[in-house]
């Protein structure tokens, strides 16, 4: 992913602006939501499209305690830029870099006895005790462990690699399926089933530094799953989790991303005129059309076409037709900005541009997805880097 550091007059084609500021104020704001707890800001899949290495270094700048990645790959790639502290990593497939994760001081987690065949194995080859954390399945039926008879035996093992001086289990941890959802009678039962979980573990001898559920709905709502340690992923960058739990604000918390564009064109075209492929669109009058250089392929939602919402010189505009893989177009109404003039997707909406819930809703999507699929032809140009105070 590109980086850059410009002015808001930086005459490019389209910019992701990253407000490093409204990211140290999240990570603030978010360990008040959670004061007894320790904070890992998760910066998997770029930190959610933001840059991994500028909103890590943000992050810890502002208290986070623990970074978090999906694959082990992103989490080498901070230590290789060089982030210190403690780094965790949770998706691993066979044959994984386990013994580089080893090297790299990495937290690992084990879900299952084949990972941990493998992490044990890559211990004995790099002749040092490997970080592991081994991940309960309390309900999501996705990554983890089943209760039972299969926890037993993985705790059972990971305690004998652990007095053999093969790893040192570092953590206990779950993932919610429903916290997004107040009230969800998922959500009381995973909690019941990681205490269950991590009550057992305890019993057998396991010692760890960080028992952890909570991601940020939970973190923002549901103080009892706070435990040790809270998982901030999409609110880190000033999204709600959750439109029915909240607005950003209502949270404390500030969008960091804004994306826009110049208009690449400005033309005058009579009624009738069809606009884009298919012609799903065809202007009522006389009006100006304005193309907008962003398409499917910077991660534009094809599915926002005759529905995403642009801000263009103080006036919402929306998509006229489909959105195409470079370009989508906007009814301007017979205005006439200049060509270069910005064309606002989407940001904190402090200039009443529209937010990337807005998008969301547009494309039948949730704003997670809106914010992490913006491609890298789009650069990212970090504003407010040095620390605030």
């Amino acid at each position: 992913m590109s980086e850059r550091t410009a002015p808001r007059t930086a005459p490019l084609r389209a910019r992701a602006e990253i407000d490093l500021a409204a990211l140290r104020a999240n990570v603030r704001a978010l360990r008040a939501h959670a004061p007894g707890a320790a904070l890992m800001a998760v910066v998997k899949s770029e930190a959610y499209g933001h840059g991994a290495v500028p909103c890590a270094r943000a992050a810890v700048a502002a208290g986070a305690d623990w970074l978090g990645t999906a694959t082990p790959e992103e989490a080498l790639a901070l230590r290789v830029a060089g982030l210190p502290g403690r780094i965790m990593c949770w998706l691993w497939t066979p044959g994984g870099p386990w013994r580089e994760a080893i090297e790299a001081d990495l937290d690992v987690s084990v879900s299952g006895m084949w990972a941990l065949r493998e992490v044990t194995e890559a211990a004995r080859r790099a002749d040092r005790p490997a970080r592991v954390q081994l991940k309960a399945d309390t309900g999501l039926g996705r990554g983890g462990c089943q209760p039972g008879d299969d926890w037993a035996e993985l705790v059972r093992e990971a305690l004998r690699a652990e007095a053999n001086g093969l790893l040192r289990v570092t953590g206990l941890w779950s993932h919610f399926a429903c916290a997004d959802e107040p009230g969800h009678p998922s959500i009381a039962a995973q909690l019941g089933r990681f205490r269950e979980m991590v009550a057992y573990a305890e019993e057998q001898g396991a010692r760890p530094e960080v028992r952890h559920i909570a991601n940020s709905p939970a973190t923002l709502t549901l103080p009892e799953s706070h435990f040790d340690l809270v998982r901030t992923g999409i609110a880190t960058y000033g999204v709600s989790p959750s439109p029915e739990l909240g607005t950003p604000a209502d949270f404390g918390l500030r969008p960091v991303m804004t994306l826009s564009a110049s208009l690449a064109l400005v033309k005058h075209v009579p009624g009738g005129h069809g606009v884009s492929y298919g012609h799903r669109y065809v202007t009522p009058g006389d009006t100006t059309l304005g193309l907008v250089p962003l398409g499917y392929a910077d991660g534009i939602p094809r599915h926002a076409s005759s529905a995403g919402p642009v801000l263009v010189e103080g006036k919402w505009r929306t998509i006229a037709g489909r959105v195409a893989m470079d370009q989508f177009v906007v009814d301007l109404g017979g205005d006439e900005p200049a060509p270069g003039a910005e064309a606002v997707l989407f940001g904190p909406g402090d200039r009443g541009e529209p937010t990337a819930e807005d998008w969301a809703q547009a494309a039948g999507t949730i704003a997670y997805e809106i914010v992490t699929r913006i491609g890298t032809r789009v650069p990212r140009v970090y504003v407010n880097e040095e620390q605030d105070g």
